[in-house]
């Protein structure tokens, strides 16, 4: 009867719980891209180093993706600073550029295109959600494991009281 009733809680949490978990992490993936876009802005930079003409080992597989070189930009507080950004490979010396910086000024990485965060988003929440998933799974066949070993202790003492009766009986 118990391990009925725990195959029952099981399966609505599993119900509720695994989509709720999924859209809640999908969720939280989304905001984070919200306020990401909210935070940063882009400036321009000019590029004050040669960036490579190509990346990776095959110089025949095509141009690759950016490059990483130095670049200049001036900051809200008219300072001027300098860091490592990507570019487009073989941007030149004095090559203007884009790049992204956070709210205290910092110069960060391209934010995720609407796309890309639409992919996280989903991929966290099946991951999610799987995992809530085999979490109750896993806490099901515990349960079922514990209830097992009681009901085999149970059965094991009941045997030894009979046969302790049967003993003195034939005596």
């Amino acid at each position: 009867m118990a391990q009925s009733w725990l195959a029952l809680a099981t399966w609505v949490l599993i119900v509720v719980g695994v989509p709720t978990a999924g859209v809640a992490a999908g969720h939280a993936v989304d905001a984070a891209f919200g306020q990401q876009q909210a935070d940063w802005h882009r400036v321009s930079a000019v590029v004050t180093r040669d960036a490579p003409a190509r990346i990776g080992l095959d110089a025949g597989a095509g141009p690759g993706g950016p490059a990483h070189t130095t670049v200049r930009w001036t900051a809200a507080d008219r300072t001027v600073r300098t860091g490592e950004a990507a570019v487009a490979p073989g941007a030149h010396v004095g090559d203007p550029t884009t790049v992204w910086l956070d709210r205290r000024g910092a110069l960060v990485a391209d934010p995720s295109t609407p796309t890309d965060s639409l992919a996280r988003s989903v991929v966290v929440g099946t991951v999610s959600a799987a995992g809530t998933g085999l979490l109750l799974l896993g806490a099901q066949k515990t349960g079922v494991h514990l209830l097992d070993r009681r009901r085999d202790a149970q059965w094991e003492e009941e045997w030894e009281a009979l046969d302790a009766r049967l003993r003195r009986h034939q005596q």
